[in-house]
């Protein structure tokens, strides 16, 4: 879990299906030690747990991933000239147990991240 050490989140403001937050990053913590030094860059692995964990919050359960339908990284995010984030997400439940999500990380003019996947519930 990177929640509450790596990244903290405002109340996530949702709106029927559509999810916002304002992502803070901590640009000293011990990942950016190896990547990379001098140069710290927000690991695509990292930006996936992000959406993963803001998700669970909204929805109260816990997840895992099945499906990845399509993942883009598009900007690297330097946590020291972008220690705040946009996440915003669109989901749906098309079924019990699974539910289909389109994220994006962002600040006001750079699209970071793009995630479309199916996650189910544990």
């Amino acid at each position: 879990m990177l929640q509450n050490d790596f990244f903290s989140f405002t109340a996530p403001q949702t709106e029927g299906n559509t999810v916002k937050t304002t992502i803070e990053l901590n640009a000293a913590h011990k990942i950016f030690e190896g990547h990379f030094p001098q140069h710290p860059i927000v690991p695509g692995v990292c930006m996936m747990q992000m959406v993963k964990e803001v998700m669970e919050s909204v929805i109260g359960k816990e997840t895992n991933l099945a499906i990845a339908h399509n993942i883009k990284f598009l900007t690297i995010i330097d946590p020291r000239e972008n220690k705040t984030i946009q996440l915003d997400y669109k989901f749906s439940i098309p079924e019990e147990g699974k539910i289909m999500i389109d994220a994006q990380l962002l600040n006001t003019s750079t699209v970071f991240f793009k995630f479309k996947g199916t996650f189910v519930e544990v």
